[in-house]
């Protein structure tokens, strides 16, 4: 079956937010990142439905790599975080849905090729997600512009 380049984004798209439920989901459970990924594998990725929920498929590549990548570079992307953030709003002060988005965004901007333009555009739509009728993702525009300014200054 051949996908099309708007199911690929959408693809992303959904792994950008399953990533940012995984992370959230491993920090709250204790879990392992293998132990999450592995029931986001077996009961999401595929899943037509989530408890009345419909699921959108997902690219299992991205998923993997941006929670793997999240855990690995936590402190190098908490620490980026901190210095987009006010002095007296550190990372550990944050909506923890905030800090899983802010370290699966971070570790995208640190270690893919993806442009930052539209890291910070896809992480956004999540925050808009996750907060409608909330000022976070406008929050979440601002300290992703400034990590990635700081990530990759060529890029900008």
């Amino acid at each position: 079956m051949t996908v099309s380049g708007n199911q690929k984004r959408k693809m992303r798209a959904a792994s950008r937010l399953y990533a940012v439920q995984a992370l959230y989901q491993m920090e709250l459970s204790g879990q392992t990142v293998e132990q999450v990924r592995n029931e986001f594998l077996e009961f999401r990725f595929g899943a037509q439905t989530l408890e009345g929920d419909e699921m959108q498929d997902g690219d299992i590549d991205l998923f993997a790599r941006l929670i793997d990548e999240a855990v690995n570079l936590q402190a190098k992307v908490d620490q980026m975080t901190d210095r987009a953030l006010v002095a007296k709003w550190p990372i550990a002060r944050i909506d923890p849905v905030l800090r899983a988005l802010f370290r699966a965004a971070g570790a995208e901007l640190v270690s893919q090729d993806t442009p930052p333009r539209v890291i910070i555009v896809e992480f956004v739509d999540v925050a808009a997600a996750f907060f409608p009728e909330g000022r976070e993702p406008k929050f979440v525009n601002a300290v992703l512009d400034h990590m990635a300014r700081e990530a990759r200054p060529e890029a900008f």
